[in-house]
């Protein structure tokens, strides 16, 4: 099984944990890039992507940008075929330990911890844990 990890936006990424690894890459930049990505990793995967909302003084054009990304990147899950769920940034910095009140830092000392092979960026950090949570989430559900 693959187990996903998005962290939506424009400065985010793509994680997969599988059997043959974790790897993560920076969020492709064009949305034919991330569909393609996604339907070349889609079977036996499962996704868990963060869920987003809107950020006090954000402009409406970015807002606007932002949850066209995060619209596409959904689509590009549905498309792919690949089933998914959100995850709040809450939900899964608890689980892991590494609540960042918007310290980036944070979260890329725990994916470094978790992921000491992997060259770990602000761009990919939060997409290595959410598919980390991903797995944990999957195990508990499996067995409820």
């Amino acid at each position: 099984m693959k187990f996903i990890g998005i962290d939506p936006g424009k400065s985010g990424g793509i994680a997969i944990i599988s059997d043959n690894g974790a790897y993560a890459i920076k969020m492709p930049e064009t949305e034919r890039d991330i569909f393609e990505y996604l339907r070349d990793n889609s079977e036996g995967s499962f996704c868990l992507i963060e869920q987003v909302h809107a950020m006090p003084g954000q402009g409406v054009t970015s807002m606007f940008n932002f949850g066209m990304g995060y619209g596409g990147l959904r689509m590009a899950l549905v498309g792919a075929g690949i089933p998914f769920e959100t995850v709040t940034p809450q939900k899964w910095q608890k689980a892991l330990g590494c609540q960042t009140k918007g310290d980036k830092n944070v979260s890329k000392r725990k994916a470094q911890e978790l992921f000491p092979n992997i060259k770990i960026t602000h761009a990919i950090a939060d997409s290595l844990l959410i598919a980390h949570y991903s797995i944990i989430y999957h195990s508990k559900e499996r067995f409820l």
